[in-house]
Formats: structure tokens, C-alpha cells, sequence
């Protein structure tokens, strides 16, 4: 595996993040780099594209050591997907394999979610998540019969940080923090 395009896009993206750019700057930079590394399937390392059978996985590939940002590659068993969720952090999604299907859930003043138009996201694409524009969502495998990855990038430790499940009928919420599917994470200097 090409460690040196995962190593390139950590250094973009320390560089992007030390200037300290308004959100929607930050996104728009970041994005035009992770839609350069998601635009070959050539590099990221065999043992964090392994399914499991019940539930996706989340492997950490970089965090920041001072928590500015992570980026995590999400491998997506055939059919699964997540609970009705948010992220308390900006994050960009960029597709590496397969396709993923991204719906939008709003807020609404009885205290359920309304569900939004669901959109796929075809290998190569990218979009964003924020509290600022959108952060509620739920993510799906595309396929029924095929695992799919995609790589996230969060503005923090995302396995770390808490955050929210959520009922979208009643609105109910729940805590939890993610962690990592993986014990180790890439050498990016081998």
C-alpha cells in the first residue's frame, strides 16, 4: 500500500487546520483534498477494509495529536447502517469504495426528527457534516450484497468525543462515544 497519499493528506490537512479558517473555508479546502485522496483505491492498508458481519466498523487511520482533527475509514458490511446520529464537530465523508446512501434527519418543535431527502454518495463524491449547517443523519451501505468504505475526517478525536443517538419519532437521545474498531493505526513514515 501507498502510505505516502495518506501521509500527504495529513500534512494538507494540519497545515489547513493551523490557520485557523473560518468553518466554511476549513471545509471547502478540506474537501478539495480528501476528494484527491478518495480518487484512487490504491493505498489504504488491507487489515482497515475488513468488514464485520453485524455492524460497520470504524478504524482510526490518523488523530491529531492535539485533537484539531481525525480521519477514520468507515467499512460498511452489506446492508448496514448506522442509528440516527450526530457528530458535536465538523466531519467531510469522501467515498473509496462502493456507495453509501446519507439522509438528513431536522429537528422539529413536537421534539421528533423529520426526515430529509436521502441522497447516495457514488465512489469518489464527498460531502459535510456540522452542527452549524447539519450534523443529525443516518448512513447506509448502499448494497445489500457488498461491503462499501468511505474515509471521514472530523474536526477532533471523533472516537473520543461524545455524542448522540436519537429516536426520530419522539426525539429521545442517547450518549455514547464511538472508539475504534482497530488496536493500531497506520505507520504513515514506512
Amino acid at each position: 500500500m501507498n502510505n505516502q497519499k495518506l501521509l500527504s493528506f495529513v500534512q494538507e490537512l494540519s497545515a489547513l487546520v493551523a490557520q485557523e479558517s473560518a468553518e466554511p473555508v476549513l471545509l471547502a479546502q478540506a474537501a478539495a483534498c480528501l476528494k484527491t485522496l478518495v480518487a484512487q483505491d490504491d493505498w489504504l492498508p488491507e487489515v482497515f477494509t475488513v468488514p464485520h458481519p453485524d455492524f460497520y466498523r470504524q478504524y482510526l487511520l490518523y488523530a491529531d495529536p492535539l485533537e484539531r482533527f481525525s480521519v477514520v475509514s468507515f467499512v460498511w458490511g452489506a446492508g448496514q447502517k448506522t442509528p440516527v446520529h450526530d457528530h458535536m464537530t465538523w466531519g467531510l465523508i469522501g467515498m473509496l469504495r462502493g456507495q453509501e446512501i446519507d439522509t438528513p434527519y431536522f429537528k422539529q418543535a413536537g421534539g421528533g426528527y423529520l426526515r430529509g431527502e436521502s441522497h447516495v454518495l457514488a465512489r469518489g463524491s464527498v460531502c459535510s457534516v456540522s452542527p452549524a449547517t447539519h450534523d443529525v443523519h443516518e448512513v447506509a451501505n448502499f448494497y445489500a450484497d457488498q461491503s462499501s468504505i468511505s474515509i471521514h475526517v472530523y474536526g477532533g478525536n471523533i472516537g473520543r468525543i461524545s455524542r448522540h443517538v436519537f429516536d426520530p419519532l419522539t426525539g429521545a437521545e442517547k450518549t455514547f462515544i464511538s472508539g475504534y474498531s482497530n488496536d493500531v493505526v497506520p505507520n504513515l513514515w514506512n
